[in-house]
Order: structure tokens, then sequence, then C-alpha cells
């Protein structure tokens, strides 16, 4: 459990915090309640503007459970990163330090922590952090922009700004955010920075982010595919690569909701080394079993219609189109259904086909994977190794955890673990 008070060290320090975000607003009220001098240099005119459209304005603040199993969430090797900072500001205490703001939360059934349902819920947590920080005698600069960082190992020595002035410290963090949603700000080019500095960055890749089809399904165009799993395969009967249960919605030319957003990542990286196929598996039993149970709907229900049949699984509208892409009369009976049409229906409802995937966009991203590669990164003070006075915290770090409030909860830590500073 975080300790939101505690006592004031005897040096302060000039700290230099980078982002008005999510990271940048933890880190800088941190260090400044840590008695520190500290500066919030934020490009845009306001703070926590990516913050203020999350979750369609709603803001998934985090997701409930213990640490460990909130870790759990991510690939190992980043939970593994997240650990410390989880342990010293975790979920509880997020909560606990927003609801002294005033900020009353509740848990969905699915886990995830949302302000009260009411207008402007996500603002009111940009209104909390910010109070937070003012609070704390944080000076903050609007319509900064920061364009590079000088200095040589181990110390960093000024930020450069966009209007010609610089800003000296004793510390700097830097939470400026991934490379999506660039109409927020985040446009990324920190890892030029840090890469002209011999830090080890990778490339920033797309995650979370709606998947455009070759050819797209217009006519499909807001139908839902949901109780199953998306499956990505190397081309169209290839190799299974990834899969990921939950729902997906058609849009004119991709497709999103939860499992498409999961998938994401792997598709983009799919279709960059190869063939790439992606398709919706309504039942999780195998194909031979569901054959299986077909048959006995044949002696059962004989007098049920195809049409009917399919609807258990697939939607009406894409039902009635995938039967005529099949050439199977909607009217058909069970009891007249030769064998290739059988089989067709059940290799339609475990394997439904979506198509090959297109360039996922990066800016299209909930979040950005790559970053700032993680073993260049102390995960108990988020310090650059080598550095004596150069942190890095929030999306900056090569961390993408799944839909749910887990990404959020990543950059609250890790900023709240770059703001202690000299304890």
């Amino acid at each position: 459990m975080a300790t939101l008070n505690p006592s004031r060290p005897p040096q302060p320090l000039r700290v230099a915090v980078v982002g008005g975000g999510a990271a940048g607003l933890i880190a800088a009220w941190r260090a400044a309640s840590l008695g520190h001098s500290v500066v919030l240099l934020e490009a845009n005119t306001r703070l926590g503007v990516k913050l203020r459209i999350s979750g369609g304005g709603k803001c998934n603040i985090t997701h409930e459970g213990a640490v460990n199993a909130v870790l759990s969430a991510f690939r190992k090797d980043q939970a593994r990163f997240l650990r410390p900072s989880f342990h010293a500001f975790g979920n509880e205490d997020l909560l606990a330090l927003l609801q002294r703001q005033g900020v009353e939360t509740y848990v969905r059934d699915n886990g995830r922590v949302f302000p009260l349902d009411r207008p402007g819920s996500a603002a009111a947590v940009v209104t909390a952090l910010v109070g937070l920080v003012q609070e704390a005698g944080v000076a903050v600069r609007m319509g900064a922009r920061v364009t590079g960082l000088d200095g040589t190992a181990p110390r960093a020595a000024s930020l450069r700004l966009e209007d010609g002035s610089t800003v000296q410290a004793d510390h700097f963090i830097l939470a400026t955010g991934g490379a999506s949603y660039p109409e927020t700000g985040t446009r990324g080019e920190t890892l030029g920075w840090l890469r002209a500095l011999q830090v080890p960055v990778l490339p920033w890749f797309p995650a979370l982010a709606p998947i455009p089809l070759r050819q797209g399904q217009p006519e499909w165009e807001g139908v839902a595919l949901r109780g199953g799993a998306l499956v990505l395969s190397a081309g169209e009967g290839g190799r299974r690569l990834a899969q990921h249960a939950g729902d997906i919605l058609f849009t004119r030319v991709a497709i999103t909701g939860p499992a498409a957003l999961e998938l994401s990542r792997e598709a983009e990286a799919a279709r960059r080394a190869g063939p790439a196929w992606l398709a919706y598996a309504f039942a999780a039993e195998a194909q031979e079993h569901l054959e299986t149970a077909l048959l006995a709907q044949q002696r059962d229900n004989p007098h049920l219609s195809v049409r009917n049949w399919l609807q258990r699984w697939v939607p009406e509208r894409v039902a009635e189109a995938s039967l005529g892409r099949l050439q199977i009369p909607p009217e058909q009976r069970l009891k007249d259904l030769p064998r290739t049409f059988r089989k067709a229906l059940v290799g339609l409802v475990c394997a439904f086909p979506i198509g090959e995937p297109g360039a996922v966009n990066l800016a299209r991203g909930e979040v950005a994977a790559g970053g700032v590669n993680l073993s260049a990164v102390d995960p108990r003070t988020m310090a650059l190794k080598g550095w004596e006075n150069l942190r890095v915290c929030g999306e900056l770090l090569d961390v993408d955890g799944p839909v749910g409030g887990y990404n959020l909860q990543a950059a609250f830590s890790t900023g709240y673990a770059a703001g202690t500073i000299g304890v």
C-alpha cells in the first residue's frame, strides 16, 4: 500500500516533468509531495487531453483485483517489470487517492473500474488529478512543447523547447506518451531524442486498434459477432497463429470490438510477415463434435430449417448472406441436408470467414506497443540505466496490456515510481 503523505526529503530538487497525461500528472504530484520543486511541461493548452476521451469519455480508470491478478493480464516480461511499481502504487491506492479528491467509482461485472456514470465522468478524473498537482505546488506550463533533450550519460542537462528556450533541472521525468491518437498531442517523437542518447528503444507498433479488412463488408456495418473467438491464421486454411475470445463489430471497412482490439498487434505482425487470415469461431468444440451434434439434430428435429439452425450461432443478416454464398437454400430442412452442405455449415460455425487483415493504423490504437526497452529501465524507480537523473514512465515504456483499465493503471503506477525521488 502506497504512502500518500510521505515525509519530505531534506534536500529539495528541481524536477522537470514532460507530459501532462496520466503518468505525468501522478509523477509531478508525487515528486512535489516529497518536497521537490516541480515544473510540469505540457504541449497542449490543457492537461489530460487523452484521459478526457478515454473510454468514450467514461474513463476506465483501472481494473479490480489483487496486484498479482492484475499483473497476470500482461505479458510475462511486462508483468515482471511492472510488479514493483504496482506494489508501490496499486489500484487500491489510486482509487483511494481519487476518492479523496471527490471521485466516486464503481466496478462493472467484468472487473473494470469507472467513475460513477454522469456527464463528464472522464473530465472529473482529470480535474481530480489536476487538483492534486495544484495542491502540491507544481508549476504548470501549458503550450510548452519540448523538442529535444541535451546531455551526456550519466547526466541529462536540459530540455529544448519549441520557442527556443531551455529548461534546466536536477532530475527529468519523461511522460510524453506513445504514438496513438496524435491529435491529442502524442506524436511519439521522444523515442528520437532517446535514440540519439544511445538509449535502447523499440519502434512504435499498433496495438489495441481496429483491424482494417482488405475487402470490407459495408453491408454488415453494425453487425456484432458474439460468444466466440477471433482467430488469426497464416493465410486461409493455414496454421493458427493466435486467437482471442470476445465479441467483434463490423464497420464499413474494418472490425473492432474487444477481440479485434486485443488481436490487432498480432494481426499486423502476421500481415507484415506473409499471408494472414481472420475467422470467427462461434463454437468452442472441435469441428467433428459439432458435426456429430448436427447429425443428431437431423435425426431429432428433421423439419428444422437450415436458416433456423444457423441462426442459433450466427446473426440473421450474416446468416442469410452466408447461406447465399454457400448456395444453400435457407428453407432447406435438416432431414434433406446433403453431406456437403452439412460440412459447409459446420465449417461456417467453426471458422466463419472474416477475411484478410489490412494495415493496422498506429494512430487509431488505444495504446502503442514499442517504446523504451524495458531492459534499459530500473523497474523500481523508472530511471534509465546509466543515467543518474533521467526517468521515463507511462506509455513511453514498451508496455501494452489488454483492454480493461490495465494500461491506465500501468501509467499511474510507473508515474508514481518515477516521481518517487530521493526516498
